[in-house]
């Protein structure tokens, strides 16, 4: 009889898929650093695990972030408003301390603001984010030293935010860690992080995902609830989830899902809804009444052609029927995929259609499509171009607002130059949703399928069999066997089987 170390012996463990061995882009960028290091340098029984690497990668490009944001640190934030947009270094953050109360001790939601906006206009749990910022603030000092020393503790409190997103996408799909840096390494990630408190319902929902990706339905329903509560978007994850499990008659798993989030949900908001629900409700009025705004393609048409149809309630219904037609698409795409799509590619879909349809597409929302692009498209070559664009229109909008905060016409972008920038990042989100619908609909071109997985982030989906499927689905291709599927070689370098990780 066999002994039990031989059995395990026997068993052959899952290997971790190496980028450098399956991805061009990353084993050329590896020369950079002396090629691929060998799978004993970063893994096994060192300190310096994958998740690790990519924890501190991450912070040290959040760390860049800030400094890049320096030149308003040092007074463009207070001296002169075009000089913050030259510097490409704006931020909310110190704006909204004094201008949302939180420099005089008003209790968010609670208590009145004067001038243009009577309450925050944040959800709730961003809301106690921003107060306990403002609790580690000292209140001595002038109202500049206090703004700057508030910005920073927000940048250490997101810092932390980013550090966990990263390390969650880097464990989502466990055999491949070193997705992470993409994450870690992405360029419009470090220089948005700061702009506002995004990171926060980014990072629960990184968590989230985890969760699901594990199994643990509950607490991704949990997480999800509590991210919904500090933004929006993270709602929309449960579409996507329905159309998976009702095709894999997961029913199950779904509806704790969404009693955990609405439970967690209501766990937040309730108290400040039954005591101040004009304030709670300013977030959502505000969301409505507001109109056309920076980076949407509703903003390209209302400069370009001033109709009367493009009135704020007009936008707002027809952006409301392009979101329902983008969900429509996106349910109709998961019924009848010859594969079931993996639940990242679906989430990163209904995010981007959110954006893509929006009345305002701030440069900060590239933050929530982030690691959902990374979990839906982990290639190199499709993120970076992706990337450029968001930097491309990251250092547009601001040029723009040189331009019209400084009365100089030949300072900064004019308008016609904005729309170009507004198009070029719509066309680099549009082409990355294009890709990967491509993906679905072809899985052999979807790098994390080719490796030999299912749905590594689809949790109790990974691996099901369908019950409901429409078209083509009713004939699916055979499932690739997990861990046995070859890695194409790239690069000059001698890579030999196990002999790189990264």
């Amino acid at each position: 009889m066999p002994s039990a170390e031989t059995t395990r012996a026997s068993v052959r463990e899952p290997e971790p898929v190496q980028p450098t061995r399956e991805d061009e882009v990353a084993a050329t960028g590896s020369e950079l650093i002396g090629g691929p290091l060998g799978r004993r340098a970063l893994l096994g029984t060192t300190w310096w695990t994958p998740v690790r690497v990519i924890a501190l990668i991450a912070i040290g490009m959040f760390a860049l972030g800030m400094v890049q944001k320096l030149p308003c640190y040092d007074g463009a934030w207070f001296f002169g408003a075009s000089s913050q947009y030259t510097h490409a270094c704006y931020s909310d953050i110190p704006h909204l301390y004094q201008g949302r109360g939180f420099a005089d001790g008003l209790v968010p939601y609670f208590d009145k603001l004067s001038g243009d906006m009577d309450y925050l206009e944040y959800p709730v749990l961003t809301g106690v984010f921003m107060e306990v910022a403002s609790w580690l603030t000292p209140s001595s000092g002038s109202i500049q030293d206090q703004e700057q020393i508030y910005w920073m503790v927000n940048a250490g409190m997101l810092m932390v935010c980013a550090a966990i997103i990263a390390v969650c996408v880097s464990r989502t799909h466990a055999r491949r860690p070193w997705d992470g840096l993409l994450v870690a390494l992405a360029p419009a990630f470090a220089l948005t992080a700061t702009i506002n408190w995004d990171l926060l319902a980014v990072a629960l929902t990184a968590v989230a995902m985890l969760m699901w990706s594990r199994g643990r339905t509950l607490a991704f329903g949990v997480l999800l609830g509590l991210a919904t509560a500090a933004k929006l978007y993270p709602v929309l994850l449960l579409g996507p989830l329905l159309m998976l499990c009702w095709r894999a008659g997961k029913w199950r798993a779904f509806w704790t899902a969404v009693g955990g989030s609405l439970v967690a949900w209501l766990a937040v908001n309730l108290p400040v809804m039954a005591f101040a629900f004009d304030g709670w409700s300013k977030f959502y009025t505000f969301s409505q009444e507001r109109g056309v705004d920076f980076g949407s393609v509703w903003l390209i048409l209302s400069q370009r052609w001033q109709s009367s149809l493009l009135t704020t309630d007009n936008v707002n219904t027809f952006a409301t029927i392009l979101m329902l037609l983008a969900c429509a698409g996106i349910a109709a795409l998961t019924v009848t995929a010859p594969r079931r799509p993996r639940f990242a590619q679906l989430a990163f879909l209904i995010v981007a259609a959110f954006i893509l349809t929006n009345k305002v597409y701030s440069p900060q929302y590239v933050l929530w499509l982030v690691p959902l692009a990374v979990l839906a498209r982990p290639r190199w070559r499709d993120f970076l171009i992706w990337q450029a664009c968001e930097v491309a229109y990251f250092l547009g909008i601001w040029m723009y607002l040189a331009y019209t905060t400084s009365g100089d016409a030949h300072k900064g972008l004019p308008t016609e130059g904005y729309q170009a920038a507004i198009a070029v990042h719509l066309l680099g989100t549009l082409y990355l949703c294009a890709v990967v619908v491509r993906d679905i609909l072809m899985p052999e071109r979807d790098v994390v399928r080719r490796a030999g997985d299912d749905d590594p982030s689809g949790g109790v989906l990974d691996g099901a069999e369908d019950v409901f499927v429409l078209g083509a689905a009713a004939h699916p291709p055979r499932h690739a066997a997990h861990f046995d599927a070859p890695q194409v070689e790239w690069g000059s370098r001698s890579q030999a089987a196990g002999d790189s990780s990264l």
